[in-house]
């Protein structure tokens, strides 16, 4: 729940390049063992708000950025801008800022491609990678490497081509419409994304499937609706806090990652060791994410043919898995890193 806290101070920090601004946040030791967490769409370092204490208390240096084109970091203006390479530059460049050698990276949806990427491309920046929602061998390969594992039995063919994914390719040829759909009242928006897992949704087509159809979300409507806060999910700070910094950067930059499929396709194959892995990894797969689903459909089997050291756990919740189950969040990562990176653990 969104009042889980620790008595740990969070401190605001900023790194500048000739190509790119980025904000992060930051708590524990200078010292400590870096764990870097990256976001998806559409957070913000605060995403990770319940994470940061929680590793900074047992002595990591937990970093959260702002990844492009979000909160206080830059939004570039064109759509290419937010190609995969350009955000794995992004990072390389924060923990070169930094002096960090190698760090633990974990990533969320497409900060989840984006850690992926970086362990493909960057092996040796890496201690170990734990990932949230999103396998590897998937998002960030592009659309078209995902397709082949929609659950068909869910998404017939004949009336979802591209199954969960239909809003993907609504976003893609029809940009600028989500973006401004969403941002007519970005506080009615976070209030129909963060929603909790819903055990009824099983082995039924997800809302995001109907996207295409119906001339994109809300059945079509020019604005979210104006649906109760789950409170479960967000305090009413936190909701203000996003709706305020979406309100400054608008939504363009947050859409424009979906804009580069065969950009990151191409950025993909060029991966180290033909992009096998042999790092630890974790991967944590949200039982009630019908969106991103990998408990019955294929959509995992790619990660675990390219992950020599792969650990896989479960945890019931929907896609915004380190706001509605912080607690098991933070479980598995801690005792993942325990049992798989001894040696990063802090001494003392």
């Amino acid at each position: 729940m969104s009042d889980y806290a620790f008595d740990i101070a969070v401190r605001e920090h900023t790194v500048k390049t000739s190509r790119h601004t980025t904000f992060y946040l930051e708590a524990g030791p200078a010292s400590g063992t870096p764990v870097i967490f990256c976001h998806g769409f559409p957070e913000l370092a605060i995403s990770w708000r319940h994470q940061l204490p929680a590793l900074a208390s047992v002595g990591f240096r937990a970093i959260a950025p702002d990844m492009r084109g979000y909160g206080r970091s830059t939004v570039h203006k064109s759509h290419e801008d937010y190609a995969l390479e350009h955000a794995v530059k992004d990072m390389i460049e924060l923990v070169d800022q930094l002096d960090i050698e190698r760090a633990v990276w974990v990533g969320h949806d497409w900060g989840a491609a984006t850690v992926w990427s970086i362990a493909s491309h960057h092996p040796e920046r890496c201690h170990g990678v734990a990932n949230l929602c999103v396998p590897y061998g998937g998002l960030e390969r592009g659309l078209e490497a995902m397709l082949p594992y929609v659950d068909r039995n869910v998404y017939p063919q004949d009336q979802f081509p591209a199954g969960q994914w239909e809003y993907m390719r609504f976003i893609e040829k029809n940009p600028g419409r989500t973006t401004e759909v969403w941002e007519v009242d970005p506080r009615k928006t976070f209030k129909t994304l963060y929603r909790r897992g819903d055990p009824a949704g099983h082995l039924k087509p997800t809302f995001t499937a109907f996207v295409w159809r119906d001339g994109g979300y809300y059945g079509g409507a020019d604005e979210a609706p104006d649906v109760d806060r789950d409170e479960w999910m967000i305090t009413e700070s936190d909701l203000c806090a996003y709706a305020s910094a979406f309100e400054r950067t608008g939504f363009f930059g947050a859409d424009s990652w979906y804009m580069n499929h065969k950009r990151n396709a191409a950025y993909a194959a060029t991966a180290k060791n033909g992009g096998r892995l042999d790092l630890p990894a974790l991967f944590l797969h949200g039982r009630y994410d019908y969106v991103c689903e990998t408990m019955t459909s294929r959509l995992a089997e790619p990660m675990r043919e390219l992950c020599k050291n792969l650990t896989e756990r479960v945890v019931d919740s929907a896609h915004w898995m380190t706001q509605e189950q912080p607690h098991a969040v933070n479980a598995h990562l801690l005792r993942w890193i325990a049992n798989n990176l001894p040696d990063v653990w802090p001494k003392g």
